[in-house]
């Protein structure tokens, strides 16, 4: 069954008023609220690599971390935006903090990660170690 109202689908004008103007919306606010960089992640034998992308910000301003397992990418963007004309002046400042985190396994030289931000692209290097052998005994039954 098919409902009409006044000529037209109900559902079909949800669905449109959905797509036109609410999923923008909402993608925006999603951007917003929870601001991130790119980050590729890869690894081999002997070391496990992040290249993270986080263009605007300034080496003073990224802080690398790890705690247990989890590295943590932290940065902070403070942007400014000054515009003059004829009859105008627009001054607009924008800031936000961003963070990324991942875990990333205990057979790791903790102390030896290395850390390279150049031109706006934070590389880092996570030295791996040998998997310390786990000690098993067998224990008698009674």
């Amino acid at each position: 069954m098919n409902l009409k109202l006044y000529g037209r689908d109900p559902l079909k004008m949800f669905e449109d008023v959905f797509n036109e103007r609410l999923t923008p919306f909402i993608s925006s606010m999603g951007s917003m609220i929870a601001p991130t960089f790119k980050v590729d992640i890869s690894e081999d034998e002997k070391a496990i690599y992040l290249s993270a992308d986080i263009p605007g910000v300034r080496k003073e301003d990224v802080k690398v971390t790890m705690e247990d397992d989890v590295i943590t990418i932290c940065a902070e963007r403070t942007q400014e935006e000054e515009e003059k004309k004829k009859n105008y002046h627009r001054v607009e400042r924008s800031w936000g903090s961003l963070s990324r985190s991942f875990t990333i396994g205990e057979n790791v030289e903790a102390e030896n990660v290395t850390a390279n931000y150049d031109n706006g692209v934070l590389k880092i290097v996570v030295p791996k170690k040998e998997p310390e052998e786990k000690k098993s005994k067998e224990i008698a039954v009674s």
